[in-house]
């Protein structure tokens, strides 16, 4: 039993390795520019253990990704939970995920490569999984407390998590990221601003 969960130990730290290594280079180079036996080398392991737990590159970039958009979701929640209201929250939430956008760890991997590599159905899904249940709770609990027009909330937030992707594209994908976050803040906000009662 203990040599068990030894191997299964072993196991993860070698899987959690390769998409830390993968992370650092998919950042730095993109996906394109960073293969698989540069991956191996740094991460110090053997091309077998890194089909042993991915099935490709790909395989490799969407556990990247997947836990970029876990870390950044965490994060925006964190920021959201100490909003005073429900409004408040949104505000936050949106201010918090366009900054982010402008983290090339961010910007790279779950803007610019996410779309392509994985297709954007399967990239939609993701961002839909992470993404969409805050927007769902600001937009709820903005309505029932009176601040924003009743309405579906589902849809809206599919609706508002569209326009915040598109605007971490433009800052993703802009030479200064920085002067693009501040020019795409004010029209988001006023799409929210736009819902008010």
């Amino acid at each position: 039993m203990a040599e068990h969960i030894g191997k299964a130990e072993q196991g993860e730290a070698t899987r959690s390795q390769l998409v830390a290594t993968a992370r650092a280079l998919f950042t730095a180079r993109g996906y394109r520019g960073a293969g698989t036996e540069e991956i191996v080398q740094q991460a110090g392991v053997t091309r077998g253990a890194l089909y042993h737990h991915f099935k490709d590159k790909k395989d490799l970039f969407r556990a990247v990704h997947i836990q970029v958009e876990a870390e950044v979701t965490a994060t925006i929640g964190e920021e959201m939970a100490e909003a005073g209201d429900p409004y408040e929250m949104l505000r936050i939430g949106m201010f918090a995920f366009l900054d982010a956008s402008t983290d090339p760890d961010i910007a790279r991997i779950a803007l610019v490569d996410a779309p392509s590599v994985l297709g954007w159905q399967e990239w939609r899904e993701i961002d839909l999984k992470y993404g969409l249940g805050l927007l769902v709770a600001g937009l709820q609990g903005s309505m029932d407390a009176g601040i924003l027009r009743p309405q579906a909330v589902r849809p809206l937030a599919h609706l508002l998590l569209g326009a915040m992707s598109e605007a971490g594209m433009v800052i993703a994908n802009a030479e200064d990221p920085a002067e693009a976050r501040a020019e795409v803040e004010g029209p988001l906000l006023g799409l929210l601003e736009g819902l008010r009662i």
